[in-house]
């Protein structure tokens, strides 16, 4: 693989633009994607990068 991530929010960018691009009925009329929030919140919890009870943010539109 030549695009190695070299960080979490690599990862996390990648994933996020991966799902929207997979699953577009997802994305709501004004950009939004709670479940591609969510899947992220998800992987963050299961990678031990929060809380069960903390919340991600979700990424910035400027960083999308």
């Amino acid at each position: 693989m030549s695009d190695q991530i070299h960080s979490y929010r690599k990862l996390q960018q990648q994933i996020h633009e991966d799902l929207r691009i997979q699953h577009p009925d997802w994305v709501e009329p004004n950009g939004d994607c709670p479940t591609c929030d969510s899947y992220e919140s998800r992987l963050a919890e299961l990678l031990g990068l929060t809380q069960p009870s903390d919340a991600m943010q979700p990424l910035e539109p400027s960083s999308r």
